[in-house]
């Protein structure tokens, strides 16, 4: 096989990452809507997630990882007023919650559920910057990273 006939690299799908992306869109979702957890999970399942030849791009999340993506969301809206507590801690006084972005406010929401799990603090903040850069092309992904940094330190110290 020449060079030219090679057939192309496909970079693999990250089913976590895919499942975090969904989750803040899903969460976003709950809150813009009102629709509870469980209406968004079964509209991502029946909808977004079709045939793995759709495309992430187009609104689609054929390789997420559905068992994470359907935990965040539950266990965000289930501990909601925990996390939004201890976001409020962190959060410079100046921009309470309410003043995020809703997109930001999803994704903090749901590192800071993350933080904590069995899941490695440096992975959790890996996976939601990569996250960041996907929605935001500001200094919002800073602030996610600064944010998250001192939760993982809270959590580590308190371990």
């Amino acid at each position: 096989m020449t060079a030219t006939s090679a057939p192309p690299i496909r970079t693999p799908r990250r089913s976590r990452t895919i499942a975090r992306v969904a989750a803040v869109q899903g969460l976003f979702q709950c809150e813009q809507s009102g629709d509870t957890a469980e209406t968004v999970i079964d509209q991502f399942e029946r909808h977004r997630r079709v045939t793995p030849s759709a495309s992430f791009e187009d609104g689609h999340i054929p390789d997420a990882d559905l068992k994470l993506f359907a935990e965040v969301v539950r266990g965000v809206t289930f501990k909601q007023d925990t996390i939004d507590a201890t976001l409020s801690d962190v959060l410079p006084e100046q921009w309470p919650i309410s003043r995020l972005d809703p997109v930001l406010r999803a994704l903090l929401r749901a590192a800071t559920f993350e933080i904590g799990t069995e899941t490695a603090s440096r992975i959790i903040i890996n996976e939601y910057m990569d996250v960041a850069h996907g929605f935001f092309f500001g200094d919002e992904p800073k602030m996610v990273n600064g944010i998250l940094d001192t939760l993982a330190r809270r959590h580590d110290a308190q371990v």
